[in-house]
């Protein structure tokens, strides 16, 4: 990617704010009763995905499209291939350290831990945003170093103290599974290296993306017989995650090169019919290993990174042609804030939790109960902004 290309694409951020905006919304729904079906996950043994499957393959799809432009931003700003490869593995480590504690609170045993789940979960939060948050260079030096020191120390005696599991085996601190933080951090660290290696050569990226599609249908076909193969693919998902980010960095690709071109009409049709490809073939893969999210089948995996790319084309249309981007402002820091929007709820479930504050029945279910989902996810949305205006944004 020449050093004379833009930086961002305002597209990228709205879909992202979108996604990030949906992801609070779905991931809300567990609070109501006698809603749509199709709005929530499905079971791991059904043939079939909600609204809320497409949502985490969308982040992680553009988690895949903002690799390109920020590696070259950092080139750009005169970091050298060794400082980029640093950052990767300090980023991908930041989001396994938090995908880990919050999968931990999953399985505390409140009891031998002395600490009950929402006080954990706050806790963990508060110390991620005091380690990784992004500090105003006005402040005190020390003083922001310090809050990083406390933050990692709260995160070692957290590690200490914690038991989880029943009661009949108590558990230490452990990897019960990656989470999604962590699913993100192992999918961003190896799309990332590949992307660093590459460079704007759009084939080793394309060939990649294959790959990981293969050892996808490969897993599920049973053909990977070595256990520790299977245990080397296990944190990336048989390939399905990072099928999906190296899928955004090829997107990306091909978007930067039509637009160099100025033929915004050509790559727009380019990606419509990888689209309508990826469609296709998850519709006849289905027929073998169903669609399902929770077993992240090749099906699933192509139709969630088709349904990204048509929806992203008429946004890069809307966006980046017409410059419409201040329709969207109003979530914009979904897209610009986001892992601040991701921790919040933690905190509004926690204290929930810890003050017996519910909201009454009549509020959490049917057509009501979405408009109060929607209304906390814009409001979740809206406070991240008002925190990040006063010195809070979350940046690994």
């Amino acid at each position: 990617m020449p050093s004379s290309q833009p930086l961002r694409f305002a597209s990228i951020d709205v879909l992202r704010a979108i996604t990030m905006l949906l992801m609070i919304f779905v991931n809300d729904l567990w609070t109501l009763t006698n809603i749509p079906g199709w709005l929530e996950h499905t079971p791991a043994e059904a043939d079939d995905m909600g609204l809320a499957d497409t949502v985490f393959p969308a982040f992680l799809f553009i988690v895949g499209m903002s690799i390109p432009l920020g590696i070259t931003h950092r080139k750009q700003e005169g970091d050298s291939n060794k400082a980029i490869f640093i950052h990767i593995i300090q980023r991908s480590i930041a989001l396994l350290v938090m995908g880990l504690f919050l999968v931990n609170g999953e399985y505390i045993n409140e009891a031998a831990t002395g600490m009950q789940r929402e006080i954990w979960n706050i806790v963990c939060c508060t110390a991620f945003i005091l380690l990784w948050n992004r500090w105003p260079k006005k402040m005190n030096r020390f003083f922001t170093i310090s809050l990083k020191i406390i933050g990692i120390a709260t995160l070692l005696t957290l590690v200490f103290i914690y038991r989880g599991g029943e009661a009949s085996g108590v558990n230490r601190f452990s990897t019960y599974w990656w989470g999604i933080l962590g699913l993100i951090g192992w999918a961003y660290l190896i799309t990332a290296l590949v992307y660093l290696f590459a460079g704007s050569n759009l084939l080793l990226p394309i060939v990649t993306w294959l790959l990981f599609l293969f050892l996808c249908c490969a897993s599920h076909a049973g053909w990977i017989k070595m256990d520790w193969v299977r245990t080397l693919l296990s944190p990336f998902g048989d390939g399905a995650m990072p099928a999906f980010t190296m899928g955004g960095v090829v997107t990306t690709l091909i978007v930067v090169r039509y637009r160099q071109r100025d033929r915004f009409v050509t790559g727009a049709l380019v990606l419509l019919v990888i689209a309508a490809i990826l469609f296709l073939s998850g519709l006849y893969l289905r027929d073998y290993w169903g669609i399902s999210k929770i077993r992240a089948t090749p099906a699933w995996v192509l139709i969630c990174s088709a349904i990204t790319i048509g929806i992203f084309v008429p946004l890069w249309w809307l966006i980046d042609q017409r410059r419409k981007a201040g329709w969207f402002n109003i979530i914009r820091p979904a897209g610009t804030n986001t892992l601040l929007c991701y921790l919040l709820p933690y905190f509004a479930y926690g204290l929930a939790g810890l003050t017996g504050w519910y909201l009454p029945a009549v509020l959490l279910t049917g057509n009501v109960g979405l408009f109060k989902s929607f209304a906390f996810a814009m409001l979740i949305v809206l406070l991240a902004g008002l925190l990040g205006k006063w010195g809070l944004r979350l940046k690994l």
